[in-house]
């Protein structure tokens, strides 16, 4: 399995729609950097945010979940509360090659601010705007900026095709547009 360049990123990206919107190099002028990287691409995180919050005591459970436990805000920054969560989304679409598996890490500018970037990996033939998880494990509140990076993905190309894609199975998460909550 070998992790694919920026060459290979771009190429997918301009002739395959591979990533849409797709930005061909590295953007920081004074925000989290975004774009192309030499072996990834640091997505976006776009404007809308559900966050966490307690004021109706719901029980937080993947089998049942409740949309109840959240407030929803769309804006240009979003405040995530002390050790609380929030949902956003990426900006970019992703469309999965078939031979191919992604993985995401969170930037380390807001590492090392305590917040957590959460993302399970994006599997063969998989296609959507990604769910990110923003975790504040800080006892206080925590900034997130829209539209600007969130997280790396980093291409990593198997062997051979996979037998069976996330398309062959009919995904639960597939196509997915927005921030979209756990599913069953």
């Amino acid at each position: 399995m070998a992790i694919l360049s920026d060459r290979w990123i771009r190429r997918m990206a301009t002739e395959h729609g591979m990533i849409e919107p797709f930005v061909e190099a590295q953007k920081r002028d004074g925000m989290i950097s975004y774009g192309l990287s030499s072996y990834g691409y640091d997505a976006r995180v776009a404007p809308e945010f559900k966050i966490f919050t307690n004021v109706n005591s719901i029980t937080v459970d993947p089998k049942s979940f409740s949309d109840e436990g959240f407030v929803n805000r769309e804006a240009d920054v979003c405040v995530i509360p002390p050790n609380s969560f929030a949902l956003a989304r990426t900006v970019e679409y992703f469309r999965i090659p078939r031979d191919v598996l992604v993985i995401c890490l969170g930037k380390s500018t807001y590492a090392r601010c305590g917040i957590i970037v959460n993302v399970t990996p994006l599997e063969p033939e998989w296609e959507g705007h990604v769910t990110l998880e923003f975790s504040n494990t800080t006892p206080l509140p925590a900034k997130i900026y829209a539209n600007e990076g969130a997280c790396q993905f980093l291409f990593l190309q198997g062997n051979e095709p996979c037998e069976v894609s996330y398309r062959d199975r009919a995904g639960k998460y597939m196509g997915q547009r927005g921030v979209t909550l756990p599913r069953l």
